[in-house]
C-alpha cells in the first residue's frame, strides 16, 4: 500500500528540518573530522592478504552507497562456504581520533527520508571504505560454513583486499547475477531457524522515502525474496561470531526476550479477533511462521507480537551466562554493518583477533562495557525520528481532510484507546474507543490533522 504525498505547502521539508533540529540530528561533521576522514581515506592498505580473485558482490537498495558486506559462494562437498567481505573500518579508524571521537557521540547512522546522518564522513562511508566495485577495498572475510542442516560455524577470518564484481540492487536483481549456493544457502539458514524454534518473521514496515522526482510516498513496504535470502547471509555470519566469541569468553551480543505468557495470553485474544487460527498447542514462534505479511491481518498480528515483546539490547560478555535472542532462538552478535553501527567495528576487532589465536585488544574489551549504553541511546533517538517522520507524513497525507470518513481496523487496545490501521491508506492511529477488540472494522471521522505538531484526531462513528 504506498501513498504519494503532495507537498506544495513544504509541510513535509519544513517538518523534518523541525525534527532534524528537535532531536538534534547533526548537519554535517565538524572540520578536524573531515580532515580525518580524508586523511584516513588515502591511506594505502598493508597486512591484508589479496583476495581480489574472489568473485564477491553487493546487493542492497539501488540507492544505497555505504556498502558493508560482500558475498562469495563455493561449494565444499555437502557444505557450503560463505566468504562474506566486510568493511574493515577499524584499518581507517584509530582508537581516540576524532573519527573514532564523534562516532561514539553518533553511535548509529541515521536515516530520514530527505538525508541521512552517517556514523562517519562520506569520504570513508561512501568512498574509501565502501564496498563499491570501483577498485580494492580494505574487508574483514569471514569464511563462514554451513552445513546441509544449516549449522554454522565460523572457519576463519582474515583483513583482505577484495574487489567487488557487481553492485545489485533488490529491486532488479536476477537469480543468474548471483552466485550459484545464494537460494540454497538461505534455505538452510531457514531450516535451522524453524529446527530451534526462531521467529525471524519480518512485518511490512512503515516508511516515507522519496523517489527521483522528489515526490514523498508514505507506505507500507513488504520485503523482497532477494531481501529475505540476504539476510539469511548476514544471519549466518553473525550467528558465527557469536559462537566463536562466546566459546572464547569475550564479546558484545545482542539480546531479546520473547513475550511473557500474559502478553501471550493477550496476543491469543489478538489472534482470535483477526480470525486467525492459532491451535492450541502451537508454539507463539511455529504460529509466527505461517504469517504472510502481505496479508493485512497477518501484518497487523505480526507488529502486535513486536509490541508484546520487550525490545532487543547489548550485553557483554558474562561468564555462566548464556546471552539468548528470542525472536533468533540462539546467541546472536551485530558485526555486519559497522559503517552504519558504532559496535560492529569492536565486535570484528575482536572475532579477528580470536580467530587468528590472538589476545582480544584491552580496548575493545572496554569498550564491550561501555557500548550497551551508547547504542541503547542511539537506537531509541532512531526510533523517536523514525516515529516522527511517520507522524510528519500522515498528517501531511490528510491535512486539508478533516470532516472525512474512512473506515478503519483496530489493531490494539490500550487504556488510552484503540490503535487502527485506515483501510485504505497506510496510516496508523489512535481513536478513542473501549468497547473494541482487536480485529474489529470500525469507521472513523477525522477531526483534527495538524502536521506542525505531526497529532491526528480521530472519532469513531460506527
Amino acid at each position: 500500500m504506498m501513498k504519494a504525498l503532495r507537498d506544495p505547502q513544504r509541510l513535509l521539508s519544513g517538518g523534518l528540518a523541525a525534527i532534524r533540529a528537535q532531536f538534534g540530528v547533526p548537519a554535517g561533521f565538524a572540520p578536524q573530522v573531515l580532515a580525518a576522514a580524508e586523511a584516513a581515506a588515502r591511506r594505502v592498505p598493508d597486512g591484508h592478504a589479496d583476495r581480489t580473485g574472489v568473485p564477491f558482490v553487493t546487493l542492497d537498495p539501488a540507492s544505497s552507497t555505504d556498502l558493508d558486506q560482500a558475498f562469495a559462494i563455493e561449494v565444499a562437498g555437502a557444505d557450503l562456504i560463505l566468504r562474506y567481505a566486510i568493511a574493515d573500518v577499524a584499518w581507517f579508524v584509530a582508537d581516540d581520533d576524532p573519527l573514532d571521537v564523534d562516532a561514539w557521540a553518533r553511535g548509529t547512522t541515521t536515516y530520514l527520508p530527505d538525508g541521512k546522518a552517517g556514523l562517519y564522513p562520506p569520504a570513508l562511508a561512501e568512498g574509501a571504505a565502501s564496498l563499491l566495485p570501483s577498485g580494492p577495498r580494505p574487508a574483514i572475510v569471514l569464511t563462514v560454513r554451513i552445513d546441509p542442516a544449516g549449522g554454522v560455524r565460523l572457519d576463519g577470518a582474515e583483513r583482505a583486499l577484495i574487489r567487488s564484481r557487481a553492485k545489485l540492487a533488490y529491486a532488479t536483481v536476477l537469480d543468474a547475477d548471483l552466485p550459484a549456493g545464494f537460494a540454497e544457502l538461505a534455505r538452510r539458514i531457514d531450516a535451522a531457524e524453524t529446527a530451534r524454534g526462531a521467529a525471524r518473521v519480518e512485518p511490512p514496515q512503515q516508511e516515507v522515502e522519496t523517489d527521483a522526482a522528489g515526490r514523498f510516498h508514505l507506505q507500507f513496504r513488504p520485503r523482497r525474496p532477494a531481501e529475505d535470502r540476504n539476510a539469511a547471509l548476514s544471519l549466518a555470519a553473525n550467528l558465527a561470531v557469536a559462537d566463536a566469541l562466546y566459546r572464547a569468553g569475550t564479546g558484545l551480543f545482542r539480546v531479546m526476550a520473547r513475550p511473557d505468557a500474559r502478553a501471550e495470553l493477550r496476543l491469543r485474544g489478538t489472534a482470535r479477533a483477526f480470525g486467525l487460527d492459532w491451535a492450541e498447542d502451537a508454539a507463539l514462534e511455529d504460529f509466527e511462521r505461517t504469517l504472510d505479511p502481505a496479508i493485512p491481518r497477518d501484518a497487523a498480528f505480526m507488529l502486535a507480537v513486536r509490541r508484546a515483546g520487550q525490545g532487543a539490547s547489548y550485553v557483554p560478555y558474562r561468564s555462566g551466562v548464556q546471552p539468548w535472542h528470542a525472536a533468533m532462538a540462539a546467541t546472536y552478535a551485530h558485526a555486519t554493518a559497522p559503517l552504519r553501527r558504532l559496535a560492529d567495528r569492536y565486535v570484528l576487532r575482536a572475532v579477528l583477533a580470536v580467530a587468528n589465536g590472538q589476545a582480544v585488544p584491552e580496548r575493545v574489551s572496554a569498550a564491550f562495557e561501555e557500548l550497551p549504553a551508547v547504542m541503547a541511546r542511539a537506537e531509541a533517538r532512531d526510533g523517536q525520528i523514525d516515529r516522527a517522520v511517520i507522524d510528519l507524513a500522515e498528517t501531511a497525507l490528510l491535512a486539508g481532510q478533516e470532516g472525512a470518513p474512512f473506515a478503519a481496523v483496530v489493531t490494539d487496545v490500550a487504556d488510552n484507546g484503540a490503535r487502527i490501521q485506515l483501510c485504505d491508506l497506510p496510516v496508523v492511529a489512535r481513536v478513542p474507543a473501549r468497547d473494541v477488540q482487536p480485529g474489529l472494522r470500525i469507521g472513523v471521522r477525522l477531526l483534527a490533522a495538524d502536521p506542525e505538531r505531526r497529532t491526528l484526531k480521530f472519532e469513531r462513528t460506527g
